[in-house]
């Protein structure tokens, strides 16, 4: 149960995406810095499956975030937007969702694991949006927590910019508090206080010196971030509190620093400190770089300033279906202020809406309120024609904000209803989960006759089948996605096509000579004409090509279509009654199914250039798996504990691979994929595939 909210203008919000690999604590942390601040008065524990913005079932079943959850927290009478998101990298457009709608974001890193691959990419993430950064390292109370060992890590792997302002009072079992080098203090924790009450000391005889050395360090950065700072401090004087709050800020705002906090979120050790620097060091909307927009009707770009003088241009960045309610639609307020009941239209296609039941977000729970500022986060409920990426604006001046980009999926599986109905429902229910997440694709492949779903990997897959079968009642069977073979030949022959009917009328008669000859990969299809003497009139050679791309769809090794050659037609006849374009669109095919088994075909399969990023020490395993897979090493690059491997692999051998290299490097390991072209199968397999391929035509 929240605490009712308030009004905030502009310059009292805080929108931070709180991100980091999985289970580095992001959501642990967000229910702490709720409870602390008092907006949440339930200490959540992921554990139990109590934790504040981790609530739907599939969450719970799995015991993971696997959506971007809104909630917020205030602090001095600042209200912070949190926006918790998945660590995994199988549901990263939900972290690129919440990046693209915060002017802020802290960086989780756990004690023990440090900077991880899911670390990595949503660094990343941040660098391309250019946002400021707040470093947590999360977890200091575990066994085997090394701080000093992580900020190494953050340095190598992330940022040489990197600057502790905390430095931990022990490390695991005997974490005890942390010191400030902002104000020189130590903050020793209570033991079994809930909300991280402290007392505040001198620092401990033990880490003068160290708190002496970070300090030094952190004043030196701030000074040289001012003139004036640096001009009284090599005068000997010492930067105040106020002063390097105030140079903080200002260099995380160019990039120039990345401050690094420590805590131990489960205790909500830290959090009293982290929730204050939210407030201090984040910019507020205002503060952040105006958005450019378009005009919908002119095309031309408009500057849209994060100020309640403006007028409303809003970004739906989320869209969530509940049973009972409908779709929901969060939105990040870029200007203008949002009124309950407001009128509203469409950027995307000029459609109007009305915004009922204005809220805001906190978990699995909405807070109706009056009204939102310029740079807010809110939700409405039953919009009938707004979907993520729509802009919301003010009727007089419409304006298209610029969209999330979500990663493209890759990971195909092929799935039907596991009943008749639940099939007739697929075309109806399908489209609506690909609204809740764009990164999800599903589609009918008429070539391969399934249903094929594309997600970023086999569990990404998995919980959208589980939300159609809970929030739509849906059950689908997934099925290993056939393969779109090709063929193709090899040498040059030719041959003749002749059909000839008489029936008793008018007869059927078409005469054609054509030479088959292999063309390089993907230059596709081509037909020539080198006809002299008019032995075939001009008029029916369009029906010949019909004829030959018609048998050549049908395949002659295993009933795939034969591309990459070209037909050329250099003689036939013709008859000045029965000739007809359907004589030679027959004799045409009947050229080709003369001519191509003697072309020496061949079967092609299509083969993915495939990036794996693995740590060294699971190298050996993954080269082995992907050699089993007939793969071809491109080339590799090695930085700082972590391998990239380049390499093609056939399409066949990839079913699954997420999963596979998931558990081969402990969840740490991640591929991409996209199409590199087709290449001969081999001989042996050429043949099992025909044989399967003549066993399933007969069925």
């Amino acid at each position: 149960m929240a605490a009712s909210p308030s009004e905030y203008p502009t310059e009292r919000i805080r929108n931070v995406a709180v991100l980091g690999h999985g289970g580095s604590g992001k959501t642990t942390l967000v229910d702490a810095l709720c409870f602390v601040s008092g907006t949440s008065r339930r200490r959540g524990s992921v554990e139990e499956g109590t934790a504040l913005t981790m609530h739907t079932p599939e969450e719970l079943d799995h015991g993971i975030s696997l959506q971007l959850t809104p909630a917020f927290a205030v602090w001095k009478g600042t209200k912070i937007n949190l926006l918790d998101t998945p660590g995994y990298l199988e549901f990263a457009g939900e972290a690129r969702a919440a990046v693209r709608v915060a002017d802020a974001a802290v960086i989780v890193v756990s004690a023990t694991h440090g900077v991880e691959v899911g670390t990595e990419r949503v660094w990343r993430y941040c660098e391309e949006r250019g946002i400021p950064r707040i470093l947590f390292v999360s977890g200091m109370d575990r066994e085997r927590a090394d701080f000093e060992g992580v900020f190494r890590q953050i340095k190598a792997l992330l940022t040489e910019k990197a600057l502790p302002v905390e430095i931990p009072v022990g490390e695991g079992p005997d974490f005890t508090g942390i010191i400030n080098l902002f104000s020189e203090r130590a903050h020793l924790y209570h033991e079994g206080s809930t909300s991280g009450e402290y007392d505040e000391v001198a620092i401990p005889e033990a880490y003068q010196e160290k708190e002496a050395e970070w300090e030094t360090e952190l004043q030196e950065t701030l000074a040289t971030t001012d003139e004036r700072l640096l001009e009284s401090y090599l005068e000997g004087g010492h930067i105040s509190r106020e002063e390097a709050i105030e140079a903080m800020a200002l260099s995380m705002a160019t990039g120039d620093v990345h401050p690094v906090f420590c805590g131990a979120p489960t205790r909500a050790w830290g959090v009293r400190a982290l929730l204050r620097k939210l407030v201090e060091l984040c910019p507020h909307p205002g503060e952040a770089h105006p958005e450019t927009g378009t005009v919908p009707d002119s095309g031309a770009d408009r500057e849209v300033h994060a100020t309640d003088a403006e007028t409303l241009a809003a970004l739906v960045f989320k869209t969530a279906a509940e049973p009972h309610v409908g779709e929901l639609s969060y939105f990040r307020v870029f200007s203008g202020k949002v009124t309950n009941g407001m009128e509203v239209v469409n950027a995307s296609d000029g459609a109007e809406e009305k915004l009922n039941h204005l809220s805001i977000g906190m978990g699995k729970d909405r807070l109706e309120v009056p009204v939102l500022h310029a740079g807010d986060i809110g939700v409405v409920a039953k919009l009938k024609h707004t979907h993520t990426n729509d802009s919301l604006c003010d009727p007089s001046r419409p304006v298209a904000l610029p969209g999330i980009e979500f990663p493209r999926p890759d990971t195909a599986v092929a799935i039907r209803g596991e009943s008749r109905t639940d099939d007739d429902k697929l075309g109806e229910v399908l489209p609506r989960l690909q609204d809740e997440d764009p990164s999800f694709r599903a589609v009918f492949d008429g070539e391969l006759h399934q249903t094929l779903a594309r997600g970023l990997g086999e569990l990404h897959l998995q919980v959208q089948f589980e939300r159609l079968a809970r929030k739509y009642g849906v059950k689908v069977v997934p099925e290993r996605p056939r393969i779109a073979y090709r063929e193709t030949f090899t040498a040059t022959a030719e041959g003749q096509g002749r059909h000839k009917k008489q029936s008793g009328g008018r007869g059927q008669f078409g005469d054609c000579s054509v030479r088959l000859t292999p063309l390089p990969r993907g230059d596709g299809y081509d037909f020539v004409t080198s006809i002299k003497g008019g032995v075939i009139p001009s008029k029916y050679l369009p029906s010949v090509d019909r004829g030959i791309q018609e048998a050549a769809a049908q395949g002659v090794v295993a009933g795939y279509p034969v591309v990459d050659f070209a037909a050329e037609v250099f003689d036939g006849s013709y008859h000045s009654v029965d000739s007809s374009d359907i004589a030679f669109q027959v004799a045409g095919s009947l050229a080709f199914k003369a001519v191509a088994p003697r072309c020496r075909p061949i079967l092609l399969e299509p083969v993915m250039e495939v990036e794996v990023v693995t740590p060294d020490e699971f190298m050996g395993e993954v080269m082995g798996d992907l050699t089993s897979r007939r793969g071809r090493v491109q080339g590799m690059t090695s930085e700082a504990g972590r391998t990239v491997v380049r390499a093609l692999v056939p399409e066949a051998e990839l079913y699954k691979y997420s999963a596979a290299l998931r558990s081969m490097t402990h969840g740490r390991g991640h591929h991409a994929r996209s199409a590199a072209g087709y290449e001969p199968v081999p001989e042996h397999l050429a043949e099992t595939i025909a044989a399967e391929r003549g066993k399933a035509a007969e069925a």
